[in-house]
């Protein structure tokens, strides 16, 4: 499966983004989907996921209660949707997807290209 992210930009705090990704093939409804994002100098860090009939959603600690993921499978997208944006979510945000889901990088066999997100204080 092939991932493409979109809807990074620049937002300033506390408002809010939601990102997108798109994944090509049948199979999308088979797969978890997971979010995850690295900021400059540190290493890449899981934000959220989605099962794989959407019916299950787990986050991050430091985002829980800001962002909500959902998915589409009709039209084989994952949404993350992010408030209350902080300085400290700046990052590129990357979507995976995995046969089950996961908070490891390892969880996850597809990765799209990454969509960068700034948040000016």
């Amino acid at each position: 499966v092939q991932l493409q992210a979109s809807g990074g930009g620049l937002v300033q705090a506390g408002g809010s983004l939601r990102l997108s990704c798109a994944a090509s093939g049948r199979t999308f409804s088979t797969y978890a989907m997971g979010w995850f994002r690295q900021a400059p100098g540190k290493e890449r860090e899981f934000v959220g996921a989605i099962s794989r009939s959407g019916g299950s959603s787990y986050y991050a600690d430091s985002v829980k209660g800001r962002c909500t993921i959902r998915r589409d499978n009709a039209k084989n997208t994952v949404y993350l949707q992010m408030n209350s944006l902080k300085s400290e979510d700046t990052a590129v945000y990357y979507c995976a997807a995995g046969i089950g889901v996961g908070a490891q990088e390892g969880d996850y066999d597809y990765w799209g290209q990454g969509t960068q997100v700034t948040v000016s204080s």
